[in-house]
């Protein structure tokens, strides 16, 4: 009974008349006009004021459109729901992410991903600028490290480490930094900050560095340590393989960081998409964690 006279009420009201409301629903005008009145004498109200010319809604009207909008809104959510559960994932979907963890690590699984769903079309666009998903129209986004606030639904997918590090030769000439202060004596290799972070006496901690260089390339700062430029700080995925070859040495790693997320980040109407929520437990799943001994 709650139900009934409720979809013919909303479709009146939307199109001010009974006739347009009857003609849009496939129904008899006189089939909505006996709803809307068995509706109005079970809720005790008036809900409509009715001329030749007009039907407009009373003020107790409006309150409850409100809410049966609402109501049949959910229903249709619900139903898009059932109904992208149930199918296979297809159409585009444009993605952003940082420049090189995006070409190392987030496009091969992409491509294995579009491998398995052939009916899938992806466009990515790489950039280290944080880019406006909705302005953009993108439907997902790689963002390392912590999320500012936003309206945005996020899935963690890894974590990520910031390692300092120096080549052999250049510790041999310049020494072992042994706490946070050696670095002052030391050439540090800048990326686009003048600091690095740190962990000191479980406390987060922002400690400014200088030196002679300074590029917005982790390949060009992984290359000068490696020629023994100086020490760096980068994140795991730059220096995993010249660490393990011992072609460059972990440093203060008492002080090392926490590590930082790994996330996909996606507007609120996308999390139904099978498309986009396949995508993004895929990442999930296939997203190597990095282990450096």
């Amino acid at each position: 009974m709650q139900w009934e006279g409720i979809s013919e009420f909303v479709y009146v009201a939307e199109n001010e008349s009974f006739t347009l409301a009857a003609k849009k629903m496939t129904v008899s005008t006189a089939h909505v006009s006996r709803q809307i009145s068995a509706l109005e004498a079970r809720l005790k109200i008036k809900l409509f004021y009715r001329t030749t010319r007009k039907v407009s809604l009373t003020e107790e009207g409006q309150v409850f459109y409100q809410h049966c909008r609402s109501v049949l809104d959910g229903l249709d959510a619900a139903e898009r729901a059932i109904t992208n559960l149930q199918s296979k994932p297809q159409g585009k979907v444009k993605l952003t992410a940082p420049v090189t963890y995006g070409e190392q690590q987030i496009l091969p699984l992409v491509n294995d991903f579009m491998k398995h769903y052939p009916d899938v079309e992806v466009t990515a666009y790489l950039s280290n600028q944080q880019m406006d998903l909705l302005e953009g129209g993108y439907d997902l986004a790689i963002r390392l490290g912590k999320l500012n606030d936003s309206t945005m639904i996020a899935k963690k997918l890894g974590n990520r480490t910031n390692y300092i590090c120096a080549s052999p030769v250049y510790l041999e000439k310049h020494g072992t930094p042994q706490n946070l202060a050696d670095l002052n004596k030391h050439s540090c290799l800048l990326g686009t900050l003048d600091y690095w972070n740190f962990s000191e006496d479980a406390k987060e901690r922002k400690f400014r560095v200088s030196g002679r260089l300074r590029y917005n390339s982790g390949f060009g700062l992984v290359d000068a340590a490696l020629k023994g430029l100086g020490i760096v700080q980068l994140p795991d995925f730059y220096v995993q393989t010249h660490l393990q070859n011992r072609e460059l040495v972990s440093l203060l790693d008492n002080y090392r960081a926490p590590e930082n997320g790994i996330w996909a980040v996606y507007p609120q109407n996308r999390h139904l998409s099978p498309k986009i929520r396949l995508l993004v437990d895929y990442l999930a799943q296939h997203l190597i964690p990095i282990h450096i001994n």
